[in-house]
């Protein structure tokens, strides 16, 4: 089978570096990415329904966000080998992803589309549920399915008072502040997250260097 690989590097002011692949994994889906931040990687896919039912009036989008138990070399224990439903993390995750992609499809397009997103390698230095709408969208981006992207959320946290983007779950830890921020090259679509008591002016900020990132 011959591959059209397609990858391409983004790199973030602390040294490290997303890559973004395309065109070897799940290559009947409409669209599909691998995306990686360290040893975290999280595979996209999306498919969408080419004819539309009738009598729709609204987007009907299911995403669904799984962390698979051998992303970080482990095998369910029990009889039923078989992984069960989403966790309220993942639920969580979804929710965060559909947030910032909904709003940036057409008004008119009604057809039943389905994002998919595997953690398939698991880094805790390298958080994937900041990693999945850029997956997501990515995917979006690479198939023929009309969207507004692309799109991204970064994860912006206040760690000894300094603003620091995608931390590990150790750095996370010591964080007075931890918001999802999720945007478009122009415009913030979507903030989400957790503080302690903080003044508006830092509120702002925070929203700021999520936008910048």
């Amino acid at each position: 089978m011959l591959f059209n690989i397609v990858k391409k590097t983004i790199p973030l002011p602390d040294g490290r570096e997303i890559t973004i692949e395309t065109g070897k994994l799940a290559k009947q889906a409409d669209g599909s990415v691998v995306v990686r931040l360290g040893n975290t990687m999280i595979l996209a896919t999306v498919v969408a329904n080419k004819d539309i039912k009738e009598g729709l009036d609204f987007l009907p989008l299911s995403v669904d966000y799984q962390e698979k138990f051998a992303s970080a070399g482990r095998i369910p224990g029990s009889f039923m080998r078989r992984e069960g439903k989403l966790s309220d993390h993942e639920v969580l995750v979804s929710r965060l992803v559909d947030r910032v992609l909904r709003p940036l499809f057409p008004d008119d397009y009604h057809a039943e589309t389905q994002v998919n997103l595997v953690l398939i390698s698991a880094d805790p230095t390298a958080l994937p549920d900041a990693l999945a709408a850029l997956a997501a969208s990515a995917a979006l981006m690479a198939s023929d399915i009309p969207f507004g992207g692309p799109v991204s959320e970064v994860r912006v946290a206040k760690i000894d008072g300094q603003y620091v983007v995608n931390p590990g779950s150790a750095e996370l830890e010591n964080a007075t502040l931890d918001l999802m921020v999720g945007a478009t090259y122009n415009d913030i679509a979507m903030v989400e997250g957790e503080m302690d008591e903080v003044s508006e002016e830092e509120r702002s900020e925070e929203r700021r260097v999520g936008k910048k990132r």
